[in-house]
């Protein structure tokens, strides 16, 4: 997520938004408040601030402090997803695409640290009333649906075994989820190592004997 100048920072110049923009720039500035505030410590007020526009506003855009925590979470994850998909050479074969995609996603870890606190606070924190997570594996289905697609692809060029496709796009995006965390608390690792070994184990369960032979 790309952070605009807000209207309210020194020499910027107050620009006339439509409500998407908005809405945008409002999300943005939460995502710089969690990273920097932490969850319990984000104040609507400051997020206004930092969007240049006033606390009323941010409630006309969104009804409260959880609907705006929902709506950063999933356009976040959305405007991630998009930037790593649209850096892939979708015309390679499968496995060398997923290679590529594991090492787009493991360079997040240095890129997109403060957009990925940002989520990793939101996702433990949110909560509906009765203490149950307001967002939960349903949040990934649009990149498990993408995944699934790939994955068929595969199987139909031939390069990766019959599998259920469901069933790995979870894995898959577990084993990023996983490498992200832990690339966020070993900062002295290799993001690109650590994706090369990940793709290594993954392609190895998955790809046929021509697949493997890609990298």
């Amino acid at each position: 997520m790309t952070i605009s100048p807000s209207s309210s920072e020194p020499g910027a110049r107050r620009q006339r938004l439509d409500e998407d923009q908005r809405r945008a720039q409002i999300m943005a500035a939460a995502v710089q408040e969690l990273a920097d505030r932490g969850y319990d410590g984000l104040s609507l007020t400051r997020v206004a601030g930092r969007a240049g526009v006033s606390k009323g506003l941010l409630w006309h855009y969104f009804a409260g402090k959880d609907d705006l925590m929902e709506a950063t979470a999933k356009t976040t994850m959305t405007t991630i997803r998009d930037q790593i998909a649209h850096q892939l050479d979708l015309t390679q074969p499968v496995p060398d695409i997923l290679r590529a995609a594991l090492r787009r996603a493991a360079a997040l870890s240095t890129t997109h640290r403060v957009e990925l606190t940002a989520l990793n606070r939101i996702f433990h924190n949110l909560r509906h009333p009765d203490g149950t997570p307001r967002l939960t594996v349903d949040a990934y289905e649009d990149i498990f649906h993408a995944q699934e697609s790939l994955f068929r692809r595969g199987q139909a060029e031939g390069s990766l075994r019959e599998y259920d496709t469901r069933v790995m796009a979870i894995t898959y995006q577990g084993a990023i989820d996983m490498m992200l965390g832990y690339l966020a608390a070993h900062s002295h690792i290799d993001p690109h190592d650590y994706a090369d070994k990940l793709a290594d184990i993954l392609l190895a369960g998955i790809a046929t004997e021509r697949g493997a032979d890609q990298k």
